[in-house]
């Protein structure tokens, strides 16, 4: 009776050592884990930005966003990129309704109220199709690249300024959509964003 007891108590001993180590690692790895989290967000929604652009930590502090959304997307979260004490660009993260999904986007645009960047965050389109968007290599993204309001955000074959990614009408569009309406908010709240007077 003795031995079974004592083999009870030393399966309870070792899984009660073994669930402290376990809660002792994850309290100990926790902080790095965090912060190698904070890393990839901040080189994903931060890869719009020129690195010689800015010098603060936009990520540290997202801006208090205006009440009104945009009509076809929407505003989910704004940070200012400063270099020294003046704005240099305001970076957006922006939801668009895709061709299969929600598309996230962060939205860099300059003081002078040009886009700098866009980049791709999230997105659940066809791939080799709408998926494109998300991949560097393809190159759409940066046709857009210092366009401003005054540019006609559309598709070529809808009389605007823009070429589409083969075979994803629907997707283009909404990124198109998504980025005008992002300068459009950007204009109408630019001393908010910007902290500083508008520019005349």
């Amino acid at each position: 009776m003795i031995a079974p007891v004592r083999s009870s108590l030393l399966v309870l001993a070792v899984g009660g050592s073994a669930l402290a180590l376990t809660l002792a690692w994850q309290h100990w790895t926790r902080p790095a884990i965090i912060d190698a989290q904070r890393q990839l967000q901040a080189g994903q929604f931060l890869a719009v930005l020129p690195a010689q652009s800015y010098d603060n930590r936009p990520l540290d502090n997202a801006l208090p966003l205006p009440a009104d959304q945009p009509l076809h997307s929407k505003v989910l979260a704004a940070y200012r990129a400063t270099l020294g004490t003046s704005p240099t660009a305001i970076v957006m993260v922006s939801q668009v309704q895709g061709y299969a999904g929600p598309i996230r986007l962060t939205i860099a645009i300059g003081a002078d109220g040009r886009l700098i960047g866009t980049r791709v965050i999230e997105q659940q389109e066809s791939p080799g199709l709408g998926g494109q968007i998300a991949d560097p290599q393809s190159g759409w993204l940066a046709q857009f690249t210092h366009h401003g309001l005054g540019d006609r955000w559309a598709l070529r074959r809808d009389q605007g300024d823009f070429d589409q990614l083969a075979g994803a009408t629907v997707t283009s569009r909404a990124v198109i959509d998504a980025q005008q309406e992002a300068l459009r908010y950007f204009d109408q709240h630019r001393s908010e964003l910007l902290g500083a007077p508008a520019h005349e």
